[in-house]
């Protein structure tokens, strides 16, 4: 299951960078300081980075999981803005969309297939952790499914389907210890529980005490 749903959310994802435009490229998206092509830039890396990580079996015993992983997952405001450095400057040489849409379209293609090859309960590395690969799938399709929301932040284009917002869903459950507000729809929660959209005050009365540990991931 994993496996088809990083497959359509990746499919998804491909189909809205491929149509952009290059004017769409230059603007802002969802993730402060990021226009569209540095976003793109960063989901190119992060596809290669599960291409890698679906070929690279792993020994030893589990030591993640589909939620756990963005437990784990706090880097400093140093190392973020590292990050978005390095992505800014990559994506300033890739001659814009039109070159860069096609190799992410053609990587995230290339995990959906490797994804279908590799059994889900079989263990893999990726970032000092061990995962089984089904939890792997669920790590990509979670980020893709919020960038994707990024991407679309200021465009008149379609966000994620409701699969792989569900997905977000359920993973900002397991890192909440519940259910979030039975008011907010999925893509809100995607939103407000990795700190895109601020809790307004009827959330934070309803959340209590649990709002303080807000955005459960960024």
């Amino acid at each position: 299951m994993s496996a088809d749903l990083l497959r359509t959310t990746y499919a998804d994802l491909s189909d809205l960078v491929t149509g952009l435009t290059a004017g769409e490229g230059d603007r802002p998206s969802g993730c402060a300081g990021w226009t569209v092509l540095d976003l793109t830039q960063h989901l190119l890396d992060d596809a290669r980075r599960g291409l890698v990580a679906l070929a690279t079996p792993a020994g030893g015993p589990v030591t993640s999981d589909a939620v756990a992983y963005w437990r784990s997952w706090q880097p400093t405001p140093d190392e973020d803005d590292g990050t978005a450095w390095r992505t800014r400057v990559r994506a300033s040489t890739t001659g814009g969309l039109a070159n860069l849409a096609p190799l992410y379209a053609g990587t995230a293609a290339a995990v959906g297939v490797a994804a279908g090859r590799v059994d889900a309960g079989e263990r893999v590395g990726t970032q000092g952790w061990v995962l089984t690969a089904g939890d792997l799938c669920s790590t990509l399709a979670v980020e893709a499914a919020v960038h994707h929301l990024d991407l679309v932040a200021h465009l008149d284009r379609p966000g994620p389907g409701p699969a792989a917002l569900a997905e977000v869903r359920r993973v900002l459950e397991g890192l909440h210890g519940g259910p979030l507000p039975a008011g907010w729809d999925d893509a809100t929660a995607a939103r407000r529980g990795t700190g895109r959209e601020p809790l307004t005050d009827a959330d934070r009365a309803e959340l209590g005490t649990a709002a303080d540990r807000f955005p459960l991931f960024g």
